[in-house]
């Protein structure tokens, strides 16, 4: 499940291992250094404290959360226009104007422009959605079907965009089962299934609706978008349930 809204990362964030019905890595939590101004200077910070010109908070996370979407946006324009397999990520910096150790600072990696695992709190919501009384494939396919709904505007043309790399681009699509495997552990765990122990049945029912979720997105990208996510999702479910 590769669940990215941003874009599914094999061990990222809060502990997540997943697949766009996701799998996805550990972004650095450096932030870049206030750019200077035309005299050389970094521009006059705010407010001071002890002496020290400071930035506050918010105008640091706006001013990562701008570069991070420029790097995102100037990526996915060059792979477009190039393929993912053409474009270093020294371009994607040049284009996006940073410097590749910035870059490195918002992203661990090309992969992570395109997939990225969902965190716990994702998971959580995702599970709680479903009545908890269900059975467990039930509960999985209610999980599906919620995060394809929740896919609206502009969230559902990204996705559309970085599926179709991936479907195009035969390292991504491996990438993509790594991130799937990953993120099936992390339902599992979220069920408190992820043990030792645990029988069989509940894993390959989880590990199951992950990679039906990802062949959903799949026969989706290589559609160009032109079948109903939906209606494709519940043709994969269907006949998951059938054959399960």
């Amino acid at each position: 499940m590769a669940i990215r809204t941003t874009p599914v990362r094999p061990a990222g964030r809060g502990g997540r291992a997943v697949a766009s019905a996701t799998t996805h890595d550990v972004v650095s939590s450096r932030r870049p250094r206030p750019a200077a101004g035309r005299s050389g200077r970094a521009p006059e910070a705010p407010c001071t404290r002890g002496g020290y010109r400071i930035v506050s908070q918010d105008h640091r996370a706006r001013r990562y959360a701008e570069t991070h979407q420029r790097i995102h946006q100037a990526a996915m324009r060059l792979f477009g226009e190039r393929g993912y397999e053409g474009v270093p990520i020294a371009h994607i910096a040049a284009a996006a104007g940073v410097s590749v150790q910035t870059f490195y600072a918002h992203y661990t990696g090309k992969d992570e422009l395109i997939m990225a695992l969902p965190d716990r709190a994702e998971v959580a919501a995702l599970l709680a959605s479903v009545p908890d009384d269900r059975p467990l494939g039930e509960r999985m396919r209610g999980v599906i079907v919620c995060f394809v709904r929740g896919l609206e505007g502009a969230r559902r043309s990204d996705a559309l965009a970085r599926w179709k790399l991936i479907a195009a681009t035969p390292r991504l699509r491996c990438r993509a089962a790594e991130y799937e495997r990953a993120t099936a552990h992390m339902f599992l765990d979220a069920l408190g299934l992820d043990e030792p122990d645990v029988d069989t049945v509940s894993s390959v029912v989880v590990t199951a609706h992950m990679s039906a979720y990802t062949q959903a997105l799949l026969r989706w990208a290589e559609s160009g978008g032109e079948r109903s996510l939906e209606d494709i999702a519940a043709e994969v479910l269907a006949a998951l349930r059938d054959h399960l």
